[in-house]
């Protein structure tokens, strides 16, 4: 049987995650995995969290089924946390994902059958994953430009030139915030321009929302995917508490899907339902009510928005303190880009081979396309990247 398979490709971001945990050097820099992490160089379990869980511990009486579509007062908390009351809740259905990349699959899977082998837009550059899971799902993914690489920008005229184009079967895939991995993202009056083109098209969004209060804190993040949905008859969001809770091994995900009516949204549950049956029967339910003991109470709550704003603090002091670094040392703004971005991550723009020299010379890791992870910047040795990032180069 197996001698027919090939051995299929690893994903680039395991494999340095490999090459790093071999590395015996003492000094080594991880700038590669996309998960927070602490000054200490430990991506934390919130405090908050804690105390959610040893709430649920306490308080447990079983661990039976939650059925198919999940824990839903989770699903209601999100519903109220990413999209704020602007859609009425009789055209919104939810399930769990196993984390957002379960929440995207389902949500892929039902746009496959709706459209088999539509087309699905998706970012150049994007998620490495999104590709591959428009495929299993039997849609046929297509680049649409989105960033200038020169510039270091959103390259929003190309990127609208692609996007006025699309039709109502088309599918167009939207970073929510903190655009991945680019870290650069829409301001408010872009969202308003995608908008305005989806509604003269009639393309259907698709809103990959993984960061959500990484970028510029929970409300100002949520504009896009608010502005979205409350602007078209038809879209869905895939949410991930993975990075805003800490939950990352727990997968802790929502799949969203708006309707025009009620009776349309329960066709699009039964469907997003039965994709959960086929593949993995029932979802997960700890980090899922990790997150609704967390939202539900009020104490919690705040903890919780305190600890996030932390970290996204801390992840633009990191770009500031980088970006100052680089144009003391070089004379020069070629990187100011980086303290403009928002989120956990930035392109840097630097070619392959010099990536590799940073690996192989100076353990500081990232992946191959220079994206590195912001929150992986140890704060006491900023000045020691920027100069062998600087050596590197030259």
């Amino acid at each position: 049987m197996f001698e027919t398979l090939k051995k299929a490709t690893l994903d680039k971001i395991f494999v340095l995650m490999a090459e790093y945990a071999n590395d015996p050097r003492d000094g080594k820099i991880d700038l590669g995995v996309g998960v927070y992490k602490d000054p200490k160089g430990v991506t934390p379990v919130m405090s908050s969290v804690k105390k959610a869980e040893q709430r649920i511990l306490d308080s447990a009486k079983t661990k039976t089924y939650k059925g198919v579509v999940g824990n839903k007062e989770f699903s209601a908390a999100i519903v109220d946390l990413a999209l704020g009351g602007v859609v009425e809740n009789k055209r919104i259905r939810c399930v769990n994902g196993a984390g957002g990349t379960g929440a995207l699959s389902i949500l892929m899977n039902v746009l496959g059958r709706a459209r088999p082998k539509g087309r699905i837009f998706i970012s150049d550059p994007s998620w490495p994953n999104h590709w591959p899971m428009a495929e299993l799902a039997g849609l046929t993914p297509v680049y649409y430009p989105y960033f200038d690489h020169a510039k270091r920008l959103v390259d929003f005229d190309k990127m609208m030139g692609t996007l006025n184009t699309l039709t109502s079967d088309d599918i167009v895939l939207l970073h929510g915030c903190c655009h991945n991995p680019t870290g650069a993202s829409l301001t408010n009056a872009q969202w308003d321009e995608v908008v305005e083109s989806l509604k003269r098209t009639g393309a259907f969004p698709l809103v990959d929302l993984a960061y959500l209060g990484f970028g510029d804190g929970l409300e100002a993040d949520a504009y896009g995917v608010r502005k979205v949905v409350s602007s078209v008859p038809e879209s869905m969001v895939a949410f991930s508490a993975s990075k805003n809770f800490g939950l990352y091994r727990e997968r802790a995900g929502v799949a969203i899907a708006i309707a025009r009516d009620s009776d349309s949204a329960d066709v699009v549950s039964s469907q997003m339902q039965n994709v959960i049956r086929a593949t993995i029967s029932q979802t997960p339910d700890h980090g899922a009510e990790i997150v609704r003991v967390i939202l539900e109470d009020k104490e919690l709550r705040a903890e919780w928005e305190a600890e996030l704003t932390e970290m996204r603090e801390r992840m633009k002091r990191l770009r500031v303190k980088l970006a100052d670094a680089i144009r003391q040392r070089s004379n020069s703004k070629d990187f100011d880009f980086i303290a403009e971005h928002t989120g956990m991550f930035s392109l840097l723009g630097l070619p392959e081979d010099v990536v590799t020299k940073l690996k192989l010379d100076d353990a500081i890791y990232m992946i191959n396309d220079s994206r590195i992870n912001v929150a992986g910047i140890p704060e006491d040795r900023i000045g020691e990247l920027a100069d062998k990032m600087l050596a590197a180069i030259r």
